[in-house]
């Protein structure tokens, strides 16, 4: 009976030679295989090998590699002194690490950037291939601490890794879905701004049954030596919630100034696309503006709101909606950082502006403004009212940051101010602020202003050059209450100036250039001329002829003054109408805002009664005074007098007879807005009767008087 051993294999049992057939047809179809897909196979074997690895053995043998990898990458000491964790579960890295630590640079106050009791995240492996934002789509952190640090020439910042003299970049957080936060810290330092912040997070459980936790934060800290306070949550979504949302809540105080944010979030960190609504209040919006590091003029009493959402590297505020004192305010605004400069655009509109907010922008104090009203424009100095605002420009604050700003007002309300329709560009590049144009009607006219600020050196150099178009004398005086009808004339103008200073009063105290103001051919009342003439024959005559509303027709004339070092002398004043010739000599100081003016008007034709004697205009821009008792007139009525004593009584009016030897006026040279020396009579012989005269009060009071000065040795002679 053969072996029951030798016996020949049944179908089911294995050959050895069936074995090595089927290994020898398993690696010819491997052969047969195209290498390229050979090769990813091999690929993919690979990283299952290696996911395989790291998961039975969680990483642990990678934590040396990771500190002197990172360490050597980041140009700092990354120390893990606890456990430590790197592995895909099953897709996403996880990441844990306990007493973590991430040293600062020698420069830096603390002496690590960030530390934990411990980290432990899941990280999207695409986002760190793909994309610029890594995605950490769940986060837990038990007794972090971040400190976040500017170096006190602003160079560089904590944050910033890699070489320690490579120029500071903006914070990027990683997009966090999910997170669990437990008695961490977030301190931050800013010298240059005078900011600072230590802010504290919690999580706990969420009371909303739609909300898994609710990370709480507080926070104190400093701006520019003012302290502030915060506080607020981020409700994080259940994961039963598809689609659910972050939503925020934020409330902040410094001061009375106060900052609402409530809105959604699309993950805890992630800001792109959020929805939030802003209500802010405050007693002065500069104060806020002054947290972004931007510098805004003052303002009244404020309150707005907007809708607020991050696109890119944008902030968007849009729908902004408002006011500021008795003013209204709606447009949007853009904040960005591009390069990581701080740039604000904005495009906003106020329907009905008060002149009395309008004083804030230019330096008067809120404060003074809300509590005294207009009493507030005008202070005393040195026994003196002073009337152009001396508050400092925040010239640091124009160097930190760029503008482009488009503002339109529809209507101004404010006592006989005729002005409608302003226009303004505004625009700041590299600390140079240009207000161009800056445009309005006027009573009939309209006002162009190129307006320019260089704040690159100090101290800052102010232009204005601001335009008036022909605008009808009558509707102009309207404005300030005067009936206009019998009125035709025009008038047009022009201030060309230039200063050095940190305030509009310092500006103009140093400037330079000149004002023209030029009257072309018109009429006017006869009372409203006569009057400051001061032809007294003429004004009684018209008065008792009841020709009272006779218009005066004037030729041309021509108000102008040169400006040197805050100095303003007559060059010329001059008016030429139908009868008379009217000159002013003098001037006014920016300097201490004192006047000093004279106007006189010699008639043309035989006069009696005629005073001839100047009408003064003295005091200060804040309370100016008209004089028409004049030592001329003094001196007339005393040789008057004096004729009615030794004479007869009809010998007394020869005192107060005008010839009427006035030399008319070629226009050509007054519309033309030419200095004194370029006018001419009109037979075309120089003018004797112009460029002469006091000049305005110097700082101690005193006029400086000359009679037949050229302008040069007058302006050098003025202090």
């Amino acid at each position: 009976m053969p072996d029951p051993e030798l016996a020949a294999p049944t179908d089911n049992a294995p050959h050895p030679r069936g074995i090595g057939a089927h290994a020898r047809a398993a690696r010819e179809r491997w052969r047969r295989l195209p290498l390229p897909v050979r090769i990813l196979l091999w690929v993919l074997f690979a990283l299952f090998a290696i996911w395989l690895i790291l998961f039975i053995t969680k990483g642990r043998f990678l934590k040396g590699p990771f500190q002197s990898i990172v360490s050597a990458s980041l140009q700092r000491e990354v120390k893990v002194a606890g456990d430590f964790q790197l592995y895909f579960a099953p897709i996403r890295i996880k990441f844990l690490a306990d007493d973590i630590s991430i040293s600062n640079p020698g420069w830096a106050s603390q002496p690590h950037l960030f530390r934990a009791d411990r980290i432990d995240m899941r990280v999207s492996p695409f986002s760190l291939v793909f994309g610029d934002k890594r995605r950490i789509t769940d986060l837990l952190l038990h007794k972090g601490a971040l400190d976040l640090e500017w170096s006190r020439d602003g160079r560089t910042n904590s944050w910033t890794m890699g070489d320690p003299d490579k120029a500071g970049e903006p914070l990027e957080l990683p997009v966090i879905r999910r997170a669990l936060i437990a008695g961490t810290t977030v301190r931050y330092r800013d010298p240059r701004l005078f900011f600072t912040a230590d802010i504290a997070f919690d999580t706990v459980r969420a009371r909303d049954t739609r909300f898994a936790h609710d990370i709480r934060f507080t926070g104190t800290g400093t701006m520019r030596d003012k302290p502030f306070v915060l506080r607020g949550g981020l409700l994080s979504p259940n994961d039963t919630v598809v689609g659910g949302r972050n939503q925020l809540v934020i409330d902040a105080a410094a001061g009375p100034t106060k900052l609402n944010i409530t809105g959604t979030l699309p993950g805890a960190t992630e800001l792109e696309g959020s929805d939030l609504k802003l209500v802010t209040t405050g007693p002065n919006a500069s104060i806020l503006f002054a947290f972004l590091g931007a510098a805004l003029p003052d303002t009244r009493r404020y309150r707005f709101t907007s809708d607020l959402t991050k696109a890119g590297e944008e902030w968007r505020f849009t729908r902004i909606k408002g006011y500021f004192g008795d003013s209204d305010l709606a447009g949007r605004m853009t904040v960005s950082l591009p390069g990581g400069r701080l740039f604000i655009a904005a495009d906003v509109a106020t329907d009905t502006l008060h002149m009395i907010d309008v004083a804030p922008f230019v330096g008067y104090d809120p404060v003074k403004l809300d509590r005294q009203g207009t009493a507030a424009l005008v202070e005393t100095v040195q026994g003196r009212p002073r009337l152009l605002p001396d508050a400092p420009l925040r010239s640091d604050s124009l160097r930190a940051f760029d503008a482009a700003v488009t503002y339109k007002v529809r209507r101004v309300r404010g006592d006989n101010l005729p002005v409608r329709n302003i226009a303004l560009t505004l625009k700041l590049d590299n600390s140079l602020l240009t207000m161009s144009p800056l445009t309005f009607d006027m009573a009939g006219g309209f006002v162009t202003s190129d307006i320019t600020l260089n704040a690159r050196g100090t101290p800052v150099k102010t232009t204005y050059d601001i335009r008036l178009s022909p605008t009808p004398m009558g509707k102009l005086l309207a404005g300030w209450g005067v009936e206009e009808s019998g009125t035709t004339g025009t008038i047009k103008a022009r201030v060309l100036l230039t200063g050095l200073g940190d305030s509009v009063h310092d500006s103009l105290s140093t400037a330079d250039g000149r004002i023209a103001v030029i009257l072309p051919a018109g009429s006017m009342w006869a009372r409203n001329v006569q009057l400051s003439e001061l032809d007294i024959g003429t004004f009684v005559q018209k008065m008792f002829e009841d020709k009272l509303k006779d218009p005066v027709q004037i030729n041309c004339g021509l108000i102008a003054f040169t400006v040197r070092k805050g100095v303003a002398a007559a060059d010329p004043i001059l008016i030429d109408t139908r009868k008379n010739v009217m000159l002013g000599r003098g001037g006014f100081s920016f300097r201490n805002e004192s006047i000093d003016l004279a106007f006189r008007a010699d008639s043309k034709k035989f006069s009696l009664f005629a005073g001839q004697s100047p009408v003064g205009i003295g005091g200060y821009f804040a309370k100016p005074g008209i004089n028409a008792i004049s030592p001329e007139l003094v001196g007339r009525a005393g040789a008057g007098l004096a004729l009615s004593v030794v004479g007869t009584p009809l010998a007394g009016v020869l005192a107060f007879v005008d010839v009427g030897d006035a030399k008319s006026t070629a226009c050509g040279p007054v519309l033309a807005g030419a200095n004194a020396a370029a006018q001419r009579t009109k037979k075309g012989q120089p003018r004797d009767d112009v460029g002469r005269g006091t000049t305005a009060k110097a700082e101690d009071g005193k006029s400086n008087r000359g009679e037949r000065r050229n302008q040069k040795d007058k302006f050098l002679g003025i202090f």
